[in-house]
């Protein structure tokens, strides 16, 4: 038989919601100036709240980490900022400004997005599918050149895109998401799919794109590969916020996993583990005597 003792340890247990972004002392005003910001942000779908009451903060120049497991919620609330989908009550502001259908048509050339499967005719080559995105918002060949160039595309422009490699798909999405100079790139799962190299050539191009004033505002499930490109982050659970803030918040208020191993776990327990006295967050699991 054995019994293990796991302290949970993914999120602080005494977490307020509060971002706390003046504690950090490094931060000047204008750098944290937002981009997004919702007020009680809700979505329901009859029964189901996909979306509950979500109060998002997303800084200025920042890579805003956008976390939770699939069905969390994500998804439903990129597509609420982008204006695909319209919140069952709560408010959205985008660049300073209030998201309504008159706003709308006026902030979206300052915002990029690529939601769910990366765009692109297979038929067609890469920078062919790019000049549909040139003729569509009437841009010129130097920014299509650009763009394809930001994302390490060019010299593969020219091939059809049914032959471009899941990663370089994921960066034409990008590349067209980036093509009329967005202040605001939104990605939905980016890394989705693809192998170690692909997942470090996307980080890599986000977090350039964050240095040079982008805010990116990208979601994932995997916490392990937003930790190393996000220096911000915001958490969901079941559509709700469960944690907003700095990694170093993320991470100063956890625990470090510690398991007990044990053949006889009433002994142990004896031993100081009692039941009126098992610390905060720690939990027992094993295998009854009945199921050995």
């Amino acid at each position: 038989m054995k019994t293990e003792f796991v302290p949970q340890h993914d999120l602080p247990r005494d977490y307020s919601g509060n971002c706390g972004w003046g504690d950090e002392p490094d931060r000047n005003e204008a750098s944290m100036t937002r981009v997004i910001t919702t007020h009680e942000l809700t979505k329901q779908f009859k029964t189901h709240t996909a979306v509950d009451a979500l109060n998002l903060d997303v800084p200025k120049g920042h890579v805003y980490g956008f976390l939770g497991p699939n069905g969390s919620g994500k998804s439903t609330t990129m597509k609420m900022i982008l204006g695909l989908t319209q919140p069952t009550s709560g408010d959205i502001e985008i660049l300073g400004e209030p998201l309504t259908r008159a706003s709308r048509t006026k902030l979206l050339p300052s915002i990029g997005s690529m939601i769910e499967a990366p765009p692109g005719y297979g038929h067609l080559t890469g920078r062919e599918n790019m000049r549909i995105v040139q003729d569509m918002l009437d841009l010129s060949t130097a920014q299509i050149d650009h763009a394809l160039a930001t994302v390490r595309l060019t010299g593969q422009e020219n091939k059809l895109v049914r032959n471009y490699s899941l990663g370089m798909k994921q960066r034409l999405g990008i590349a067209m998401a980036l093509a009329r100079n967005p202040a605001l790139l939104i990605l939905d799962e980016p890394t989705n799919g693809l192998d170690p190299a692909g997942i470090e050539e996307i980080r890599m191009l986000l977090m350039d794109l964050a240095s040079q004033g982008i805010t990116v505002m990208v979601s994932s499930h995997l916490l392990d590969e937003i930790d190393k490109m996000a220096s911000v982050l915001g958490i969901l659970s079941s559509g709700k916020m469960i944690f907003q803030g700095s990694r170093d918040q993320l991470f100063e208020k956890s625990v470090p996993d510690l398991i007990i191993e044990t053949s006889d776990p009433q002994a142990a327990l004896a031993q100081g583990l009692t039941a009126t006295r098992v610390p905060e967050g720690i939990r027992m699991s094993g295998i009854d005597k009945d199921q050995t």
